[in-house]
């Protein structure tokens, strides 16, 4: 047995299985920041794999179904901005029928478009620094092989690091998901930031659903993301509401959500329900060991009413 080999295709297989899991859960993260919990980001992450797998084959062209994916998520994150914060919604409720309607209906979407047959998507996604650092044992070609959507999401982090850290908006995104009276107080359009806040949220999520189906597995398949979106939360909460930790812990999940693969090419005989509950596993304990002490937005969940406040 090849133990290079393993290893390389074990970190290979996590790199761009934490793709969907990162792109989602610091979409949550700027979510929650601003004070609105989103359950419904399985829902959002099935919508946008459907479309983004649709637009791609339609346009034999990946970017477009990126770009579909992204537009669906960005479209289903806006409405639930728009219920909480303009009609008043509750945030649990709705993300829990966000998650049952997403589901629902990209399952019809998918049998009304192509029936009973599996289409592929033909092109795969160019790898821009395939072969420059082959001679590094394992991080070469597992790192540094990897389709450019991995390369995107990291940049993702930055700039949402950036957004939150060093911008004015990501002040007034932290202020609405603290103190959302005082920050009316000061001016800052509570229920605007959270609207725009739920919307880059959708985005994300959509981009990462999109991801799934078009850079990962180049098919769509209803139901495909089995839980991703709870896992993302879950990360969102690990990672402490920062970008940079929250992309570690979605490749830690990564190697969790890829271990079939390396257990596989070493012949481990492993049976496949306990590879599967790995991921889920990984959330109970990490939530166990590290959830003591976490200190939430004061304000996450709670609906703004500046009536509340007179």
């Amino acid at each position: 047995m090849n133990v290079d080999a393993v290893l390389t295709s074990l970190l290979a297989s996590a790199v761009i299985a934490a793709v969907p899991l990162r792109l989602a859960a610091v979409g949550e993260a700027i979510g929650e920041r601003a004070g609105v919990l989103n359950l419904g980001l399985e829902g959002i992450l099935l919508l946008a794999a459907f479309a983004g797998f649709w637009g791609a084959l339609r346009a034999e062209h990946l970017g477009v179904g990126l770009l579909v994916g992204t537009l669906v998520g960005a479209a289903a994150g806006g409405l639930f901005g728009v219920a909480v914060t303009r009609l008043g919604a509750d945030q649990v409720v709705l993300g829990l029928a966000w998650t049952l309607a997403g589901a629902g209906l990209s399952g019809f979407l998918y049998r009304e478009a192509f029936g009973s047959e599996q289409p592929l998507l033909a092109e795969s996604m160019g790898r821009p620094l395939a072969g420059t650092l082959d001679a590094l044992p394992v991080i070469g070609s597992g790192v540094f092989g990897q389709k450019w959507i991995v390369y995107a999401s990291w940049l993702v982090v930055v700039l949402a690091t950036v957004l939150l850290r060093r911008t004015g908006f990501g002040r007034s995104i932290r202020a609405v998901g603290e103190a959302p009276f005082a920050a009316d107080a000061v001016g800052v359009p509570v229920n605007r930031v959270r609207l725009i806040a739920t919307t880059l949220t959708g985005a994300l999520t959509g981009l990462g659903g999109a991801s799934l189906a078009v850079a990962e597995l180049g098919l769509f398949r209803p139901g495909m993301t089995v839980g991703l979106g709870f896992i993302a939360i879950a990360i969102t909460m690990l990672g402490r509401w920062d970008p940079l930790r929250i992309a570690l812990a979605a490749l830690l999940f990564g190697l969790l959500r890829s271990a079939g693969v390396g257990l596989q090419i070493a012949g481990v005989d492993v049976r496949v329900e306990f590879i599967q509950t790995l991921p889920y596993l990984g959330v109970i304990l990490g939530l166990i060991l590290f959830a003591r002490g976490i200190r939430m937005p004061a304000a996450l969940g709670v609906a703004y009413r500046r009536e509340d406040n007179s």
